[in-house]
């Protein structure tokens, strides 16, 4: 059986807004390089730029979802994404 693809994504919280119920930040996987900002109380995932978007957006998103009551500003996080970039 031939192992699942897998890059590893490096993401550093910058901000973390309650008010704007908003956590900016960075993210890195397979020689890229991201901005983005997750508006938790709708679901909103914004990544820029938009090369190589396509690539972690599903991934980040299902992170951030899964993981973004634990993530504090400064905070430097990995997690896997299931393609090789």
């Amino acid at each position: 059986m031939t192992a699942l693809p897998a890059t590893t994504a490096h993401l550093r919280v910058l901000r973390q807004c309650f008010l704007d119920q908003c956590l900016e930040g960075e993210v890195a996987a397979g020689g890229f390089q991201w901005q983005f900002s997750w508006f938790f109380d709708r679901g909103e995932l914004t990544v820029e730029p938009s090369l190589g978007r396509a690539l972690i957006q599903d991934a980040l998103r299902r992170f951030l979802v899964r993981a973004d009551y634990r993530l504090e500003p400064g905070g430097d996080y990995v997690f896997t994404v299931r393609a090789r970039f």
